[in-house]
């Protein structure tokens, strides 16, 4: 899914060099089947209702895109970039990102406010995915409903969890919280306690989400928390797997569109963020890569609507945690994490 940082950049530097469009725009994002997928619905259709070139920078992860831009002062060589509200949430209180306003993006108007709240002033909110309960559909024929199957005596030795370098422990940790009568920030014993137990269920931990799903392919692993676009490629694939939202509740991963403070090519930044909010743009998205949307108007496929964030009903179900918040405390979890979770496995 990725390439060198050399050859990458070695190959966008032609590509500037050589185009003989007036305007060009460099959108940084993910390679692999997100690639694809975000040419053919969104970049082509923007290409031909602007004719501005977009070049595709797929290198860096986006706390490696944020690492660059915060390197680079603001000029990373690209103009547009995917990240999370986490590193929007940063970047704005860095200096390091353009705010954005309905006035120069105004489809931002559009966006469920509870939603764009969590981004901040600099992420325009493009995507939403939860925390979903990933299961095996030929171990367990009945889906689970509640993150309380996971401790089930059938599935001892048959659950991998994330370490907690990997933002998904933290929120799954939260959401076991509320669950067992917490809450996202200050009372979070019921979360670890919860934890230490699914640890003593566990094969053990993993930080990567690509590593993670190798287990759940081969079937050493019957269920595991997952992004739900992540897993809905796995359904996808023709593996037997199939996910759910647990009625306890789920936390988002709100992807969002960022223009770096510097941007060279700002006014086509600006054009493309709008563009990709546009209500037939949404669409576009939320049927070709599966995910949800933070806008509440878009027209998608009943099957689409029953497994994705689609409507205000998703959105206020959902739990929302004050990123800034939690930014702070996860020093501090972390530790704990590894005293009270991982040494229970």
């Amino acid at each position: 899914m990725k390439f060198s940082t050399l050859t990458a950049t070695a190959l966008l530097s032609m590509a500037l060099a050589t185009s003989g469009s007036a305007e060009t725009l460099v959108v940084n994002s993910y390679g692999g089947p997100y690639e694809k997928i975000i040419r053919e619905r969104i970049i082509e259709p923007f290409e031909v209702k602007f004719g501005i070139d977009v070049l595709y920078d797929a290198v860096g992860s986006a706390s490696q895109d944020y690492a660059k831009i915060k390197a680079t002062g603001a000029r990373p060589g690209f103009d547009v970039v995917v990240m999370t509200a986490s590193q929007s949430l940063d970047g704005c209180k860095e200096g390091l990102l353009e705010k954005l306003t309905p006035e120069t993006v105004p489809n931002l108007a559009r966006l469920s406010p509870a939603i764009a709240a969590v981004a901040g002033p600099c992420g325009a909110v493009h995507e939403v995915q939860y925390l979903s309960l990933l299961y095996r559909k030929d171990k367990l024929p009945e889906a689970p409903d509640s993150w309380s199957a996971l401790l089930d005596e059938n599935l001892k030795g048959k659950i991998i969890l994330p370490t907690f370098q990997n933002i998904m422990a933290a929120y799954l940790m939260e959401v076991l919280s509320v669950a067992n009568g917490g809450d996202l920030l200050d009372n979070v014993e019921p979360g670890f306690a919860a934890m230490a137990k699914l640890a003593k269920q566990s094969i053990g931990f993993e930080q990567s989400s690509s590593v993670m799903e190798t287990y759940i392919k081969d079937g050493q692993v019957w269920a595991m928390p997952f992004w739900n676009g992540r897993a809905q490629l796995l359904a996808d694939s023709g593996l037997p797997v199939d996910y759910v939202l647990p009625k306890e509740g789920s936390i988002p991963l709100v992807a969002t569109l960022n223009i770096p403070k510097d941007a060279e090519n700002r006014q086509a930044a600006l054009r493309f963020v709008n563009f990709f909010l546009e209500k037939t743009s949404q669409e576009a998205w939320v049927t070709g890569y599966k995910v949800g949307s933070a806008r509440t108007d878009i027209d998608v496929p009943a099957d689409i609507r029953a497994k994705q964030i689609t409507t205000e009903a998703d959105l206020k179900a959902l739990l929302l945690p004050d990123l800034g918040a939690v930014a702070t405390r996860l020093s501090a979890w972390g530790k704990r994490w590894e005293r009270d979770v991982v040494a229970a496995e």
